[in-house]
């Protein structure tokens, strides 16, 4: 797909995610975030920008990280996401995060302006991952932490048959490439063709729990990334599309109804070295 027609996919695809997903996925991929935060040892004082921000989840965990002598910048691609944000920092007197619509690729942003630049399950939606990372290290100073996390292998996500069952009845043209970050040493490698050094990799696996088939929907089909494509369905095709998703996770259904779903993560963590 052309990188411009798959911007706007991206784009408009998570506009329409954004009312669903803070709320769906924040209890789901906090063990995922904790991961991130822990190895990118951001500090109190320290300025970061994020990108690929979408409703915050990870955002206001770095506010409170970096505190009041610290600052934020939080950037995505979605207007949706960022309205969101924008909210949610609104409603809780957050003073130190800025916000702004900016696509991962293409940081308008000065060279070594920030001391760490993280990226929260965002590089599998870019075009270009390489130029997403290569943008991070750009933009973070002698020293600085880049850090990232993207989901790992499409068969240790039990949530994966969304895209075929999806794509079976309306093209979502969601990044065909989705899982390629997370195969076995690529985003370490390019974190390395990126310049950055002293990198660390992990591969772990969380479960991710949801309460009812409802919030399994909500969070896969309506808060994911192929919220797009749901919105062309008829009421018919909707109604196979979930039947078809909840007999592909099945298996991860307990006695009491709930759901916990298998969700690998690849976590990498580069130092951009002194020049």
């Amino acid at each position: 797909m052309d990188a411009r027609l798959q911007m706007r996919v991206q784009r408009y695809g998570w506009d329409a995610a954004s009312a669903h997903y803070h709320d769906s996925w924040g209890k789901q991929l906090r063990p995922a975030h904790d991961r991130l935060l822990h190895m990118a040892r951001v500090q109190s004082g320290q300025n970061v920008v994020e990108t690929a921000c979408g409703s915050g989840l990870v955002t206001l965990r770095l506010a409170e990280m970096v505190g009041d002598a610290g600052s934020v910048l939080a950037t995505d691609l979605s207007q949706g996401m960022i309205d969101d944000l924008k909210a949610r920092l609104e409603a809780s007197a957050t003073p130190n995060v800025k916000v702004e619509r900016m696509g991962a690729e293409k940081l308008d942003l000065p060279n070594q302006s920030f001391d760490a630049a993280i990226c929260a399950l965002g590089l599998m939606y870019t075009p270009d991952p390489a130029a997403a990372v290569s943008e991070m290290a750009r933009v973070t100073g002698s020293g600085g932490t880049v850090a990232a996390t993207v989901w790992g292998n499409r068969r240790n996500c039990g949530w994966a048959e969304v895209f075929p069952i999806v794509d079976s009845h309306v093209a979502s043209e969601v990044c065909p490439m989705f899982f390629g970050t997370g195969a076995p040493g690529i985003l370490k490698r390019i974190f390395e063709d990126a310049g950055l050094g002293r990198i660390e990799e992990i591969r772990h696996c969380e479960t991710l729990e949801f309460g009812t088939e409802h919030d399994v929907l909500d969070a896969v089909l309506l808060g994911g990334p192929v919220a797009l494509a749901v919105k062309r369905f008829s009421n018919e095709i909707w109604a196979e599309v979930q039947n078809s998703f909840l007999a592909s996770v099945a298996d991860f259904r307990r006695n009491d109804g709930s759901y916990g779903i298998p969700g690998e993560f690849v976590t990498v963590k580069g130092v951009r070295e002194a020049t």
